[in-house]
């Protein structure tokens, strides 16, 4: 590996003459490295530290901004415009932003949809070498239709193609999952799948982190959990993975987080909205006020958002607190764009909102 370091494009000859190999046993070695990930591309590069394996979805997102008050049951004037969506695509190029890499296992169909999601997704800096192409599936769709506030009115999806993220896939794939840092997985997929990619994570020692993304995907969840590093639910989902804890303040997040360790959780972060974020990691446990925002534009990809900037905390070794700081920053960069991820999110931005303040 040092070799490998100094000059990626190292020959096997030259190599098996400075480790003391012969070139057929350092052709094996080579090849095992490039199996678990750790070699990427022709050349012998190296994977650097702090690389995310994001499993979910990838859409395309229609959003409708309402220009007047809403009302149902008549026509209403609305703007539209079309963004790159998916939980785990949104988390994973959130993480790109941030300066980490992420590896996004995915699928889209082969329509201008999936064509124009894929090179999005790659120009933001997500390594989007294992999303499938499916000729005969539709790509993904969310719209959504948001009111003056920028709050979510209804949203429409079409999830479909998500059944074909299906235990095949992710298993031709576990590689680079293997050799990540961390896993993110988004709940769209099939129950099957979650529980496949839950058990897998525990059996080797995975640290994988969960976003329930809505409460029909949360009921897909098993039973047990063990596996979860930590999870990401609002306030509703909570209440449902709990078994019916309402959350109305502290004691409520206390118990419906207590209830969701005894199901196999390491660690509970519940996003409260405009109330912030209460966390239960370890032994450790606190509530977060968010600061208002001065206009908020769009409420879609917030939570994702959190997830990324929570996720780009632990693996630089901050706090728990610090890490829910974080992804309070780029939750609040996101509210003031129309762009489901803020599109000139960057480290530098986060660290000094955080250290100056300006999110809590």
């Amino acid at each position: 590996m040092h070799y490998i370091r100094l000059n990626p494009y190292i020959s096997q000859q030259e190599l098996a003459e400075k480790v003391g190999l012969s070139r057929s046993a350092t052709a094996n070695y080579i090849s095992n490295l490039m199996k678990r990930g750790e070699i990427k591309g022709r050349a012998y590069v190296l994977r650097e530290s702090s690389t995310v394996a994001c499993i979910g979805t990838m859409n395309f997102d229609l959003k409708a901004y309402a220009q007047e008050e809403l009302h149902l049951g008549t026509a209403n004037p609305v703007h539209f415009t079309q963004a790159t969506g998916g939980v785990g695509r949104n988390v994973a190029e959130n993480l790109a932003r941030l300066g980490l890499q992420s590896v996004l296992i995915s699928c889209v169909g082969n329509d201008k949809e999936g064509l124009w999601l894929l090179e999005e997704t790659r120009k933001s800096g997500v390594d989007i070498s294992q999303v499938k192409i499916l000729p005969d599936e539709r790509t993904g769709t969310y719209t959504a239709l948001l009111n003056l506030e920028g709050d979510l009115f209804i949203s429409l999806a079409n999830l479909d193609i998500c059944e074909e993220i299906g235990i095949k896939m992710i298993d031709e794939r576990w590689s680079h999952v293997a050799a990540a840092d961390a896993v993110c997985l988004d709940t769209n997929l099939s129950a099957a799948s979650l529980a496949y990619v839950i058990q897998r994570c525990h059996k080797e020692h995975l640290l994988l982190y969960v976003d329930p993304v809505s409460l029909s995907d949360a009921k897909k969840l098993p039973a047990d959990l063990t596996g979860i590093d930590t999870i990401f639910p609002n306030r509703f989902e909570a209440t449902l993975l709990s078994d019916g804890i309402e959350i109305q303040g502290k004691d409520g997040c206390q118990q419906a987080a207590k209830q969701i360790k005894r199901r196999g959780v390491n660690n509970v972060v519940i996003t409260l909205g405009e109330e912030g974020v209460y966390y239960s990691v370890q032994d450790e446990e606190g509530f977060l006020s968010v600061a208002q925002v001065e206009e908020v534009v769009d409420t879609t990809g917030t939570g994702d958002g959190f997830t990324a900037g929570y996720l780009y905390g632990v693996l630089h070794g901050t706090s728990v607190k610090k890490a829910c700081q974080l992804g309070l920053s780029v939750s609040s960069l996101t509210l003031q764009s129309n762009h489901s991820v803020y599109p000139h999110l960057n480290a530098e931005q986060i660290e000094s909102m955080v250290d100056g303040g300006d999110e809590v």
